[in-house]
C-alpha cells in the first residue's frame, strides 16, 4: 500500500501542473483575503442594519482567512478528475493496475494521495490568505485571532479541499472522458449548483435544501459570515456541514472504486 501510495504522489508532483496550481491557489487565496478583509470591515458593512452580511468577529476573521477556498476547491476539484482522468486519457490505467493488481488497494492509494494532496494546497493557501488576511484586519483594528475556533476553521479548509479532491475522482470515474468530466465537474460546481440554489430559495418547500448542496456545506463548515435576508435558509452547523460534504466524497469514492474493480480495463 505504501508504495502504491507513493507512486500516486509520484505522478502528480514530476509534472508541472502541481507548481502552477500552487502559484495559483496561493494568490487567489491573498488576493481574496485582502479584498475581504477590506470590504468586511467597512464602516457600511460594520454599521447596524447593514444589509450585505452579517456575523461576529470571528466569523468575519473565518471568512477572510478561508476567502480563497471557492477556487481552491475548484482546483481540487480539477485535480482529482485529472488524477483519474489522465489514467485513462494516456491508457496508463492498465500499467497502474498491474503492477497493483488488488484495485481495491490500487483505489485506495489513489483516495489516500488525494486527500494529502488536498492538504498541501490547503496549506498553501492559507500561507496566502492568513498573512495577507491578518494584516488587513491589523490595519482595521480588528483581533486576528480573536479565538482558538479560528485553528478549527484552517483545519476543516484543509479537510474541505481534500474532500473535493475525491469528489473530482469519482466525477473521473464516472465520466472517463478527460475534458467531458472537467467540463461537467467545474461546470455543476461552479455554474448549475449556485444558480440552482438561487432559484430553489425561492420555493419555501425547496429552500431547506439548498443548505446541503457540496458547495453550501463547504462554506457552512468555515463559520464565515452569512447573507442577511429573513428568507434565506439557515446554513448547517460546521459539523454538520462537515459531515454533509465527506458524505458526498464517501460515495462518489466509494462508486469508483466499485466501478474500477468490476469494469473491464483495456
Amino acid at each position: 500500500m505504501g508504495a502504491a501510495i507513493k507512486s500516486e504522489f509520484l505522478k502528480f508532483f514530476t509534472t508541472r501542473l502541481w507548481w502552477g496550481m500552487a502559484i495559483g491557489i496561493f494568490v487567489a487565496g491573498a488576493l481574496f483575503a485582502g479584498f475581504f478583509g477590506w470590504a468586511f470591515t467597512s464602516e457600511e458593512a460594520m454599521a447596524s442594519g447593514a444589509t450585505g452580511v452579517q456575523g461576529s468577529d470571528t466569523q468575519i476573521v473565518n471568512s477572510v482567512y478561508t476567502a480563497g477556498l471557492s477556487v481552491g476547491y475548484l482546483l481540487l476539484l480539477t485535480v482529482g478528475i485529472l488524477q483519474i482522468g489522465a489514467e485513462y486519457r494516456h491508457k496508463t490505467i492498465s500499467s497502474t493496475l498491474l503492477s497493483t493488481p488488488k484495485r481495491v488497494r490500487a483505489m485506495g492509494a489513489k483516495i489516500v494521495a488525494l486527500l494529502g494532496i488536498g492538504a498541501a494546497y490547503g496549506v498553501i493557501s492559507l500561507l496566502g490568505s492568513v498573512s495577507v488576511g491578518a494584516i488587513v484586519l491589523s490595519l482595521r483594528d480588528i483581533d486576528p485571532f480573536p479565538s482558538g475556533s479560528i485553528v478549527r476553521t484552517l483545519a476543516l479548509s484543509l479537510l474541505a479541499l481534500g474532500l473535493w479532491a475525491l469528489i473530482g475522482l469519482g466525477v473521473g470515474i464516472l465520466i472517463p472522458n478527460q475534458v467531458a468530466a472537467l467540463l461537467v465537474g467545474v461546470g455543476v460546481a461552479w455554474i448549475v449548483e449556485p444558480l440552482l440554489g438561487l432559484g430553489l430559495s425561492f420555493v419555501d418547500a425547496l429552500k431547506g435544501v439548498v443548505p446541503y448542496f457540496p458547495s453550501q456545506a463547504t462554506n457552512a463548515m468555515v463559520d464565515g459570515v452569512t447573507q442577511n435576508g429573513p428568507d434565506a435558509a439557515q446554513p448547517l452547523a460546521w459539523w454538520a456541514a462537515a459531515l454533509v460534504l465527506t458524505a458526498y466524497a464517501t460515495a462518489l469514492s466509494a462508486f469508483g472504486t466499485w466501478r474500477t474493480v468490476r469494469q473491464d480495463i483495456s
